[in-house]
């Protein structure tokens, strides 16, 4: 052995060797992956020391742009915050101002409005599972997610003409009623629909690589996740039994029947990326549960009854939340008295979700923070706003 050699073998039994840490990039990806986002990582070889997250990068102004609009104005801006999850944005928007204004909503205008955001949901977990199962390396229950979520798209291309963007939520009803057969083509997808939970549960979710590429990895305590903030599957998945359509109820969410769906660690640890993603698996079958429960009951009416002619709130302030895919949505709007909100906030669900995201990739490998990013599911359109 060369002296060399052996000093350096000397250096590390004695523990005087060290290494310098590395700082990578990684990203911003493409927007087309996981949203145009850079995470800077602290290296010690390939086991994450930290991560920090780069945003920003999809800056729109929304807060900004809502001062100079009148309040009709801002709901297509809504629609492109969290881009998967349009017509939720549209109902926190629309709860907010009517809480602003004193309006009641039609009964009719209630349940579509239920319906549709169910819909959505369904359409955004679709999303989060078949890219997380490429993410992984799965490519078949892409397609069958994929399959199922257009659809859905189908159905909200007949009632607003829009497949990602709707401006359907108007404040104080709904920009037109739903189609002839509407009811007989929602249906017709709950059925269509059930079988293909069970087969990605079969071909992804239970696959034995995939459990072991997501049990144990990422775990997020409840105590650590409630003190960040983090809400959604993030939340449940981490076994908090919290859900603002059972536990603050909005629009007519407390008339139906269905399940607070939580992780309870059933391939690992409570928490772990497995149970973020199981938590949507079967919340997309209560979603099946509500509206099935919705059309049954929808009534007859006009939908834009309650639409005001002219929007001018009175002085005053609100704050209205929804749950949304990825978590809870709210908005925080002034109104001056003028045909222009003073100010709008949004809460994103996804700003908050993410920052979590170094304490639950400390320690683990380059690999697996893959896997972890996947789980948080995010969508840059809220978290830069």
């Amino acid at each position: 052995m060369s002296d060399l050699k052996q000093s350096i073998v000397e250096q590390i039994e004695s523990g005087r060797l060290r290494t310098d840490e590395l700082v990578l990039n990684m990203g911003p990806q493409h927007p087309s992956t996981h949203g145009v986002l850079r995470l800077e990582l602290v290296l010690d070889g390939e086991i994450v020391v930290k991560v920090i997250p780069h945003m920003g990068y999809l800056h729109r102004c929304f807060e900004k742009h809502a001062e100079n609009m009148t309040y009709p104005q801002v709901v297509p801006y809504t629609d492109r915050l969290d881009y998967l999850a349009s017509m939720n944005n549209n109902h926190g928007y629309v709860l907010a101002v009517e809480r602003l204004l004193g309006i009641e909503v039609p009964e009719r205008v209630e349940y579509i409005r239920v319906i549709m955001a169910e819909l959505q949901r369904i359409a955004s977990h679709l999303v989060a599972v078949g890219t997380y199962g490429l993410d992984l390396g799965a490519f078949t229950p892409f397609l069958y997610c994929f399959r199922d979520r257009e659809f859905i798209l189908d159905i909200f291309e007949r009632t607003c003409g829009g497949r990602l963007l709707y401006n359907y939520f108007w404040v104080g009803g709904l920009s037109h009623d739903v189609y002839d057969g509407f009811e007989k083509d929602v249906l017709d997808f709950v059925k269509r629909f059930r079988p293909t939970i069970k087969e990605v549960l079969d071909l992804l979710i239970y696959n034995k690589i995939f459990i072991d590429r997501t049990a144990n990895i990422g775990v997020l305590p409840a105590d650590v996740a409630i003190n960040y903030g983090c809400s959604g599957p993030m939340l449940r998945g981490s076994g908090v039994d919290w859900d603002l359509r059972r536990d603050d109820p909005y629009s007519i969410y407390d008339r139906f029947e269905w399940k607070v769906q939580i992780g309870r660690g059933e391939m690992g640890t409570v928490g772990d990326c497995w149970d973020r993603n199981i938590v949507r698996m079967r919340e997309m079958e209560e979603s099946c549960n509500i509206i099935e429960q919705a059309v049954a009951a929808l009534p007859p009416g006009d939908v834009k009854a309650a639409i005001p002619k002219r929007i001018r709130p009175p002085k005053g302030e609100v704050y209205a939340r929804v749950e949304n895919p990825r978590g809870e949505l709210g908005f925080y709007v002034i109104s001056d008295g003028s045909g222009n909100p003073f100010r709008v906030k949004c809460r994103p669900p996804g700003f908050v979700n993410l920052s979590v995201i170094d304490e639950i990739s400390r320690g683990h490998l380059i690999a697996d923070l893959v896997a972890i990013l996947g789980s948080i599911d995010i969508v840059l359109g809220e978290i830069d706003r």
